[in-house]
């Protein structure tokens, strides 16, 4: 049997539902693709370039009506170049939003 260990502090759900997005300071709102999400951290995929460093406010929007939305400020770590021209965007939450 193999044997995993997981290094996280908190296990990554992959999801594929909408993200929308604004960066700070700023109230321009952009749509993007939510790949996976954790306790710690949000990745998904846009269709432009973002900065590390830069910060922004992130909505999930779940596919069904079961799981509440989540709202978080979250900041960038890392942008990736797809093949298919999108970026894939890794980042950190720093808060989540309450009601």
């Amino acid at each position: 049997m193999l044997e995993y260990d997981e290094k996280r502090n908190y296990i990554r759900m992959v999801v594929d539902c909408d993200i929308i997005y604004k960066i700070a300071d700023s109230d321009t709102l952009y749509q993007g693709r939510c790949k996976s999400i954790s306790g710690a951290g949000v990745s998904f995929i846009a269709d432009q370039f973002l900065t590390p460093g830069k910060a922004m406010e992130i909505n999930v929007i779940p596919k069904n009506a079961i799981t509440p939305p989540l709202t978080a400020f979250i900041e960038v770590v890392r942008c990736t170049k797809q093949d298919n021209g999108n970026y894939e965007i890794a980042a950190t939450i720093q808060s989540i939003k309450g009601n």
